[in-house]
C-alpha cells in the first residue's frame, strides 16, 4: 500500500517521478500532476502536486522517471525540468548503459 503525504522534502531518497495527466476531482477536465514517491521508514509515500490543465502540456510527453532511492527528491524534480518537453531523450545516455537494445 502506499500511503499518501502533504511534504517532501529535497534530500529525502526517492523512489519515482511521474508527471502523468488524470481526471481531475469533481470531473473537472485533465489535469497534469507531479506524482513523487518518496521513501520514509522503509514504506513508500506519495507526493501530488497539481501542475494545471493538461491542454497546457499538448505536446509534451508524460514522464516516468524511476529512482529505486538512487536520487533525491531535488535531483529528480532537477531531472524532470531538463527533460520536460523534449522530444529526443537520449536513453542510453541518461540511464548511463553500456548496451542498449531497444527490441
Amino acid at each position: 500500500m502506499i500511503l499518501g503525504t502533504d511534504t517532501i522534502q529535497g534530500n529525502e531518497p526517492a523512489w519515482g517521478l511521474f508527471e502523468l495527466n488524470y481526471q481531475s476531482p469533481r470531473s473537472k477536465g485533465f489535469h497534469r500532476y507531479q506524482i513523487i514517491q518518496i521513501v520514509r521508514d522503509g514504506r513508500i509515500w506519495e507526493w501530488r502536486k497539481d501542475m494545471g490543465k493538461a491542454k497546457r502540456f499538448k505536446g509534451i510527453n508524460q514522464l516516468r522517471i524511476p529512482s529505486f532511492t538512487e536520487h533525491t527528491v531535488d535531483e529528480l524534480m532537477a531531472i524532470a525540468n531538463a527533460i520536460r518537453g523534449t522530444s529526443d531523450i537520449d536513453v542510453k545516455g541518461f540511464l548511463e548503459l553500456n548496451k542498449y537494445n531497444p527490441a
